[in-house]
């Protein structure tokens, strides 16, 4: 029978030959391609779930404002335990839209990848994100709450005076390694994130926690123990008031240590202990002599209650007879030591004033607040106020009512006369040369008072305030009879002050005022007002070289001749 007979070798040349046809057609396509999409992001591209194939630069630009938009949200992470929103910023994150450019502009190197792309296989690129573990770690830390199932550790605590022991359990945490690859392929996916977990045990085992409740916690309530003061009494602290505020938790390194509650503890101990500790006492200055000397400062002491808590744990948990504990105390510094006082060149008198002529009733007011001010000491560069001094001058502190300027003419008011002291302590001030920070002068003119050169004070609104621009401390003396009241000012003289009292000029004459009689009247003949000046003039105290030069004008209003009918 005649036919063709078509051997192996034949069958093999033909189907080289189909295989070369194929490899020619599919690198035609692939050639093809490669020039279509010259310039062009990879067909069939997706990044982020936005299809970006086939694109040239300006054609990616909407893929990319997409990108950026997302990489600005928000970024909501998820687990088993719950969710969290979280700045992409907070978790470390950083979107780099010009590298992802040049990504998506490559064309893929496998072949055949690029061979499957043209039958509408998508080519996945992932977007150029940075990541920072170090500030992911940190924003996870924050979140735990929310997004961890927190290792229950094993401890002890107390029901009444037995102790009891609480059983760990494992938690379940974020994988951090195998977050941080999550987080960069998925950031920018524009959906939750499901957060990879691990899960952990807790640093204290069963075994420990049995052992603790059988030994150091059983021992703890055996009895009482005695805390031993500084002033050698004894406070005795019962086993139920231990149990109230003793547990034992973990000490991190697979033990159970002691752990006392401080707030349960001074509640229990500091009506005892309390007055055992001692305030520090600042460094002051006598004049008993007639001279300033130093009286030394005294070191206070307070109760160190962490030492003294742990001491007493020690105690309670350790075996054998001995159940006693010392209070531990901290020494309690002066603000002013015995030698920084002697530094201060608190030695010679720098100036002096005083005024007379006030009632017995402002004359109360004026013992008050001189005795107050008395022994004063303003330190190199600090400023003294009269009014944050002695703080309120009302009832409470003894102040009675007394003659005051309300509205341009007398009235009454409780610490009425405190003026008169203020203008006193102000003049010591002028005249040892001291910085005016702040005061004010009286509405009219008081003849008692020296013209442009006095104050008046009003508690919460007006106040006297002067600066010791000395290198040398400066220590207030006061001193008050019934008619008079001086303001002495020790220190390190420094400066020679003169004061100029200049013309009085633009005379006006007073108001009649007539008002009904009564405690609101107080009838007054009346002044005339004025306008003068003071100058005051700084020399320095050891060469005479002048440092200041300042006048102040002063406008005093007229007082008003009041009758009460």
């Amino acid at each position: 029978m005649d036919g063709v007979v078509t051997t192996s070798a034949g069958r093999a040349r033909h189907a080289i030959r189909a295989v070369l046809a194929v490899v020619a057609i599919v690198t035609l396509t692939l050639s093809i391609d490669f020039v279509a999409t010259r310039d062009h992001s990879a067909r069939g591209a997706v990044i982020g779930g936005i299809s970006a194939g086939n694109r040239d630069t300006a054609g990616l630009e909407p893929v990319l404002d997409e990108l950026t938009l997302r990489s600005t949200q928000p970024v909501v992470l998820r687990t088993p335990e719950g969710s969290a929103e979280v700045a992409p910023a907070e978790l470390g994150l950083e979107f780099d839209a010009e590298t992802t450019r040049a990504r998506l502009l490559e064309q893929p190197r496998n072949p055949l990848a690029r061979f499957l792309a043209l039958f509408g296989r998508d080519l996945d690129v992932e977007p150029v994100v940075k990541l920072d573990p170090a500030t992911m770690n940190k924003a996870l830390d924050a979140h735990r709450r929310s997004l961890e199932k927190a290792a229950v550790e094993g401890g002890v605590h107390y029901e009444g005076t037995t102790p009891v022991g609480d059983e760990p359990a494992p938690g379940e945490r974020i994988a951090r390694e195998a977050a941080a690859a999550v987080l960069v392929d998925h950031w920018l996916d524009g959906a939750p994130i499901d957060m990879p977990m691990e899960p952990f045990s807790p640093t204290v085992g069963p075994q420990v926690v049995a052992a603790t409740v059988a030994g150091p916690a059983e021992r703890a309530t055996s009895g009482p123990v005695k805390l031993i003061d500084r002033r050698k009494r004894t406070v005795e602290v019962p086993a139920g008031d231990i149990a109230s505020m003793l547990t034992f938790g973990p000490d991190g390194r697979g033990g159970l240590t002691p752990l006392v509650d401080e707030k349960k503890a001074r509640e229990a101990l500091a009506p005892d202990l309390d007055p055992s500790q001692s305030p520090a006492v600042s460094a002051t200055f006598s004049l008993a002599s007639g001279r300033p000397t130093v009286v030394p400062a005294v070191t206070g002491s307070k109760i160190n209650w962490d030492k003294t808590l742990r001491e007493l744990a020690t105690t309670a948990t350790a075996g054998g007879g001995n159940r006693t504990a010392e209070v531990v105390y901290d020494d309690v510094d002066p603000r002013l030591t015995t030698d920084a006082a002697r530094k201060l060149g608190v030695r010679e008198l720098i100036s002096e004033y005083t005024t007379d002529g006030f009632s017995s009733a402002s004359g109360e007011n004026i013992r008050l607040v001189a005795a107050e001010v008395d022994g004063a000491l303003v330190l190199p560069g600090k400023v003294f106020s009269l009014n944050g001094h002695t703080g309120p001058r009302g009832t409470a502190q003894g102040y009675v009512d007394s003659t005051i300027i309300n509205n341009g003419r007398a009235a009454t008011a409780v610490g009425g006369g405190i003026s008169q002291f203020a203008t006193t302590l102000y003049n010591a001030a002028y005249f040892a040369g001291l910085e005016d920070v702040d005061h004010t002068e009286h509405a009219y003119y008081i003849s008692r008072y020296p013209e442009a050169r006095e104050a008046t004070v009003f508690e919460g609104a007006i106040d006297l305030k002067f600066r010791n621009n000395t290198r040398h401390g400066v220590l207030i003396e006061t001193s008050w009879s019934p008619s008079a009241v001086t303001v002495r000012l020790w220190g390190t003289k420094a400066f020679e002050v003169e004061s100029i009292t200049g013309e009085r000029y633009d005379t006006t004459e007073p108001e009649r005022i007539r008002l009904p009689k009564g405690d609101d009247c107080i009838a007054s003949s009346g002044s005339k007002g004025f306008t003068t000046s003071n100058t005051r003039i700084i020399r320095d105290a050891k060469t005479g070289r002048e440092i200041n030069r300042y006048t102040r004008t002063v406008r005093y209003a007229p007082e008003p001749n009041v009758k009460c009918v």
